[in-house]
């Protein structure tokens, strides 16, 4: 997964008002545009005239942005809830299998040892004694280069514990260079191996991937994102049958000799924690700078406002016509514009197409390989001086196919119960408390948001940002302590006014847009014996029988804001 650290120079809160609602659960959609669309200034773009390049972030924008988790931290954000950010149709999990094999690129030999002696073909190796892998034998050796005491067949060395976590003593050392590694290391077809524990794996990720320093000034909670979201990929990646290694290519990792006491932290901190979808690692990458919108594709792309804080949050670049028509082969250089872009966060959003017309043809490219062509720091960039609006294509949401529905990747069945307005079956569900079916609410709700294919007008998100909603039937106010009747626990009916009301055929109710009484902006989902309360801040949050009705009582929305956690009664 190619992408450039946050760290070096070179290399959302969600709102309604700006993404909509969608349909199933939510009505509505993405409201295509943003800021600053690229407007007609009379200025053409001449053959010989350098070509300035406006742009935002740094790397393919996919997943989580780092300086975005680290922005989002700053704010206070926790780890669990900038990975539902970004990871908009996962749920967090634990791992199931935690042994991982990556191959190390740079090294050609296998030649170890430990201060605390290690393991080989079942033979014990002794304190100052060495291991060298040849052919499938294994040469002990009195210390690195020295006396050979025997041979045995084998393809790893082992640590003496295998235990994840040991100390520095136990660690295998390369006997060239010093490097250290936790685990097993050894010779497969994929050349040098290290074979060992996730977490321990994770501890050399992160500070190559991100910034220890982070740590010191607020961003601890981006480590520890960063930590699960490594985790996640590393898996992912090793059960869908990739070969992972110690590069960019996969993530970058440096064993034991590139960990940082802090990221350690991190990685201790969220020991055996993933992002799963469908119940299985999910495929989490990431980028140095999303520019403050991510890029769609698997997961549900989202403002990234935690951007603000990247030093590529946006940048500019400049390019001569003689480049550009170079890198694409088109002889001499005609034009360049972009063509199509996804409408997302400023300007016209990320390039989807890119035309570049020379002498001897033209040539179209995406995106990202303008951005790899002309090393770009990212995707996203317009082109001042070109004339023309460039078409707006909304970017994949998720890995259903084109034209695909909701349900088609999404595991809506935990829900089924809940939505149709009963308390569910939690034994028959396999769940454990309600939570456990309303935390899966938050990133299906949020992937909905994002899939939308309507569109909200000015006028409804204007309306959806006040006070009240003025819908089909009529005005959607705040609730007040008299909608629920007291003794009974049960949801009045003016709670769901108009053509949101529960009918008699059990019809759940549409959803409402609403505004609690600290201006933040969510949704209510009723349900014939309950409410369900959404905002991004708190995620889905259900609320049945006396919960509502005390809640209710005590002034609702207006008074209390939106639910944190679910209750019963």
């Amino acid at each position: 997964m190619p992408r450039t650290r946050p760290g070096r120079a070179k290399k959302r809160t969600l709102t309604f008002a700006a993404l909509g609602l969608a349909p199933v659960l939510l009505a509505g959609g993405v409201a295509v545009g943003g800021t600053g669309w690229i407007q007609s200034t009379g200025i053409s773009l001449r053959a010989d005239a350098p070509l300035t390049l406006t742009g935002h972030g740094h790397g393919h924008g996919r997943g989580m942005g780092q300086w975005g988790a680290y922005g989002y931290a700053k704010q206070g954000w926790k780890a669990d809830k900038i990975l539902r950010h970004y990871y908009g149709n996962t749920t967090a999990g634990k791992v199931d299998n935690p042994d991982v094999t990556v191959s190390l690129s740079e090294k050609q030999s296998v030649s170890v040892r430990a201060d605390a002696g290690a393991k080989v073909g079942g033979q014990t190796v002794a304190p100052g004694q060495a291991v060298s892998l040849s052919g499938g034998n294994a040469t002990i050796t009195q210390g690195c280069g020295g006396a050979m005491v025997k041979t045995v067949s084998a393809q790893w060395v082992e640590p003496v514990n295998p235990a994840p976590n040991r100390p520095v003593d136990e660690l295998l050392t390369f006997c060239g260079g010093g490097d250290k590694y936790r685990g097993a290391l050894g010779l497969t077809g994929d050349g040098v191996s290290n074979k060992l524990h996730v977490d321990d794996y994770v501890k050399g990720v992160i500070p190559k991937e991100s910034v220890p320093g982070w740590a010191d000034s607020g961003g601890f909670e981006a480590l520890k994102a960063q930590a699960v979201a490594a985790r996640s990929y590393v898996l992912a990646g090793l059960a869908s049958g990739r070969k992972m290694n110690n590069t960019q290519q996969s993530q970058v990792y440096h064993g034991a000799s590139g960990e940082d006491p802090r990221t350690n932290r991190a990685a201790d901190a969220t020991a055996g924690q993933v992002r799963l979808r469908n119940g299985k690692p999910a495929l989490t990458e990431f980028s140095a700078s999303t520019g403050g919108y991510t890029a769609g594709g698997e997961f549900p792309a989202v403002i990234d406002d935690g951007d603000k804080v990247s030093p590529t949050h946006t940048w500019t670049a400049t390019v001569s016509p003689a480049s550009v028509a170079s890198a694409f082969g088109v002889g001499a250089f005609r034009s360049f514009e972009v063509i199509e872009a996804n409408g997302l966060g400023a300007g016209s959003g990320r390039v989807v197409k890119a035309r570049i017309v020379g002498s001897n043809r033209t040539v179209e490219a995406t995106g990202e390989e303008v951005r790899g062509k002309l090393q770009l720091k990212s995707g996203w960039f317009s082109i001042a001086g070109q004339k023309s609006m460039p078409k707006i294509v909304k970017p994949p949401m998720g890995p259903a196919a084109p034209g695909g529905g909701l349900g088609d990747f999404l595991d809506l069945s935990p829900l089924t119960a809940l939505l149709s307005g009963s308390v569910p079956d939690l034994s028959a569900l396999g769940l454990s408390d309600l939570s456990a079916v309303t935390g899966q609410l938050t990133p299906i709700i949020e992937q909905m948001i994002a899939v939308g294919t309507g569109a909200l007008s000015a006028k409804q998100v204007a309306l959806a940002r006040s006070d009240n909603w003025q819908g089909s039937t009529g005005t959607v106010s705040r609730e007040r302590s008299d909608n629920a009747n007291g003794s009974t626990g049960t949801v009045d009916r003016n709670l769901t006014r108009g053509d949101n009301s529960q009918g008699s055929t059990g019809t759940v109710a549409k959803p409402e847009l609403v505004t609690d009484g600290q201006g933040m902006h969510g949704l209510v989902q009723v349900l014939a014996n309950g409410i369900i309360y959404y905002s991004p801040a708190t995620g889905a949050q259900a609320l049945f029988g006396q919960a509502l009705t005390d809640f209710l009582n005590g002034g609702g929305l207006e008074v209390l804001g939106f639910p944190k956690a679910d209750a019963l009664d």
